[in-house]
């Protein structure tokens, strides 16, 4: 007899739970990349789906592993912490590397880089005509 068949039905209800929703959400990345049609597009359902789709996967691991061994077990937590830092780094990363390459060829669609130059640095004036931005001492009204 093994220890999955001994396994009670209070652990073996989230581990279930926690690996199909994490393989499902895996399984939901991957056909976003593979169905989205630019790159830009491709980069956010890789991410969420090894993201959090890893996380369910490691989750339901940490809870089975836990439990037969009688300890807690941290090489998981450590897999996900790596995880959840790297890949949305790195992907931000390539979504830079794309966007300086297609601003370099001249892609139509894609914004121009802002200059510093054209970015305010100091206190901004509010425009005239604007009663928004009025000081309320000014404001006519019962003295």
């Amino acid at each position: 007899m093994t220890y999955l068949e001994t396994l009670p039905a209070w652990i073996a209800l989230p581990v279930a739970f926690f690996l199909v929703l994490g393989s499902t959400l895996t399984l939901l990345g991957t056909i976003g990349l593979a169905r989205l049609h630019s790159f830009y597009d491709r980069l956010h359902a890789p991410t969420l789906g090894t993201s959090w789709g890893a996380a369910g996967i490691l989750l339901a691991s940490m809870i089975l592993v836990s439990w037969t061994e009688g300890r807690a077990v941290l090489h998981e937590l450590v897999i996900g912490i790596f995880l959840m830092i790297t890949t949305p780094v790195t992907l931000m990363f390539l979504g830079r590397a794309a966007l300086h390459r297609d601003r370099i060829e001249g892609t139509p669609g894609i914004p121009g880089a802002v200059a510093r130059s054209d970015v305010p640095i100091g206190p901004v004036s509010p425009p005239e005509g604007e009663a928004a931005f009025a000081d309320p001492a000014d404001a006519p009204g019962e003295d």
